[in-house]
């Protein structure tokens, strides 16, 4: 249970990555009140945290009624994170990320009003996207009775309130980390996440053609 815990905290850690959230969130609020500002990241972790969910607990049936079989799902799963993780080595999704978000905000300032960004761009796909869904989907998969299962699901509502701690504290906690720092913790977590996404495809090939 404590392996399948810490695995599961430090997966979601990096494909959601909280600190990572902050400068996206900050950008997209910029300019609005703090009433404004705490509702958008209530919401937008509060939408995720719905989305995540339902992948988690409803996944597995569903991939059934597909007829896609645990193990493929398993393979492209983890080739899925692998390349987040290279994107993450050399800085393109953050860029991505920032891209979409100035887009975001440049609509917002043609409106009269503040725009809602807590289900797009914030929930989905900044927290709740193809690589977390994947992740929570994967995990819950592996997990081996209802021990196992509250242990992916209780790292997960960890990320999920360290977001949300993240999201509310963004203009702070953006002046103290930095630039470079959030670069240099990007690039070691996207050497960890494509280890652990190695690992998906290794077991999935395993069970696949039977290999102990």
């Amino acid at each position: 249970m404590t392996e399948i815990l810490i695995s599961a905290f430090i997966t979601f850690f990096v494909v959601i990555d909280p600190p990572g959230c902050a400068p996206i969130f900050n950008s997209l609020t910029a300019g609005t009140s703090a009433a404004h500002q705490r509702k958008m990241a209530w919401k937008s972790v509060g939408i995720a945290t719905g989305v995540l969910l339902f992948f988690a607990l409803l996944g597995e049936p569903l991939l059934h009624a597909l007829g896609i079989s645990l193990d493929a799902f398993r393979i492209a799963g983890g080739i899925m994170l692998f390349l987040i993780a290279i994107d993450m080595v050399f800085e393109k999704r953050t860029e991505r990320r920032q891209n979409r978000a100035e887009q975001v905000a440049k609509e917002a300032d043609a409106g009269l009003e503040h725009e809602d960004i807590s289900v797009f761009p914030m929930g989905i796909p900044m927290i709740a996207g193809p690589g977390s869904i994947a992740s929570v989907m994967l995990l819950t998969s592996r997990s081996e009775g209802w021990v196992e299962m509250a242990a992916v699901l209780g790292a997960l509502g960890l990320i999920l309130l360290l977001t949300l701690a993240a999201l509310l504290a963004a203009g702070p906690l953006m002046r103290k980390l930095g630039h470079n720092l959030e670069a240099m913790i990007t690039r070691l977590l996207g050497v960890i996440l494509a280890a652990l996404a190695a690992q998906f495809v290794v077991d999935g090939v395993r069970q696949s053609f039977g290999v102990a």
